[in-house]
């Protein structure tokens, strides 16, 4: 079966989430917090997409039309904020990791809303899954099982908001043309961010300088990530295969938390040894659920 060189882009794509998420986490020592981190990220996002308009034929549709973009705005939403919060309380290293169930969830929701078929091999992926993600609990004192377990469940609804999103983008993106569909797409998650505002624990301006190096770093490396991720699903479809793909970032969450989480600060490499390879072998259990669907 050959390769289709599209899905170059959510290899890459992974490497920018999971530097984007050792930013992010980094930027957190400043008391940025995930509210001011979402809002940041979200206009970024935006800005991002506003040439795609001029560029891409962007035409005005009936208003009635835009509840697809804002249905899907807001599972955006939801997934980048749970996933935020995610990241802010737990380890990458387990973090994202799970976000590959997301594949399995991807494939539940296209057969559930007749977007594709889901087949044998993508349960015994969604076992696999399952035991990867207790292995990522393995190790750890009794007294930080429940954080991990905290974890765990905010990037599973993260990659469920999500997943359904993609299912969505690849069923709707097609009629309207991606210049069409995403810059109000994101001009809605925007906008959305505004109900963030009470919630931040202080005003954007209040910031350190080099606290906005950081959280400008991240907000800009998730942007691109989020942008090749969607733009993939818009243009080529495939969301299954796609999100395959993708969760390769499990095994590199592992890998680069250990080889250069130091330069952001990042101390998980300092975990018990036994706990490191527990989390690396739950990694390399989902890459074998990655590489079982591909079959």
């Amino acid at each position: 079966m050959s390769f289709p060189l599209h899905l170059l882009i959510p290899v890459a794509c992974a490497f920018f989430y999971v530097v984007g998420a050792l930013t992010v986490k980094r930027a957190g020592v400043y008391g940025v917090g995930v509210w001011r981190t979402s809002f940041v990220a979200n206009w970024m996002m935006f800005l991002v997409f506003v040439p795609w308009w001029f560029t891409h034929g962007g035409e005005l549709r009936p208003l009635a039309d835009y509840w697809q973009p804002a249905v899907t705005a807001l599972l955006f939403l939801g997934g980048q904020v749970f996933i935020f919060l995610a990241i802010s309380r737990g380890d990458i290293s387990v973090t994202t990791p799970v976000m590959g169930t997301k594949v399995v969830l991807v494939a539940l929701f296209s057969a559930l809303l007749r977007v594709g078929d889901v087949p044998l091999q993508w349960w015994i992926g969604a076992g696999l899954s399952a035991a990867a993600v207790a292995l990522l609990h393995a190790g750890e004192r009794p007294g930080v099982r429940g954080h991990v377990g905290r974890t765990v469940l905010l990037a599973t609804a993260s990659a469920a908001s999500y997943g359904l999103g993609d299912v969505l983008l690849q069923k709707w993106v097609p009629t309207w043309g991606t210049g069409s569909y995403f810059p109000p797409m994101f001009l809605l998650v925007g906008l959305y961010s505004f109900a963030f505002v009470p919630l931040f624990s202080a005003p954007l301006r209040a910031l350190p300088a080099p606290a906005w190096r950081w959280i400008g770093a991240g907000a800009l490396l998730m942007a691109v990530n989020n942008a090749g991720i969607v733009l993939t699903l818009g243009i080529w479809g495939d969301a299954t295969a796609v999100n395959i793909v993708y969760s390769v970032r499990g095994l590199l969450s592992v890998v680069l938390v250990w080889a250069i989480g130091h330069w952001f600060a990042n101390t998980e490499q300092h975990l018990a040894p036994r706990v490191l390879r527990y989390r690396f072998s739950g990694a390399a259990l989902m890459v074998a659920a990655i590489a079982l669907v591909l079959v």
